[in-house]
């Protein structure tokens, strides 16, 4: 009994945790060109820079739009 609601739990959790990483957008800047982008995974490395305010996480892409529009080092470019 214990195995079977593991399972279960287990592929209930694999079909929903990709779902929820994908509600995810940031708006991040080129260190290189300083070039605004809209990328879907929190960047991890030193090329970009998240520069929404207070390193914002937006819902949907239309949201991460709206919010490029109102950094300033990205409506400079």
């Amino acid at each position: 009994m214990i195995f079977k609601t593991l399972a279960a739990a287990t592929l209930i959790a694999a079909f929903v945790t990709p779902a929820f990483a994908a509600d995810e957008f940031y708006v991040v800047q080129d260190a290189k060109t300083k070039h605004c982008t809209i990328v879907d995974k929190k960047p991890v490395d030193t090329t970009t820079t998240v520069v929404s305010p207070s390193g914002t996480i937006y819902k949907t892409r239309t949201e991460a739009e709206a919010g490029m529009k109102t950094v300033k080092v990205c409506s400079s470019n």
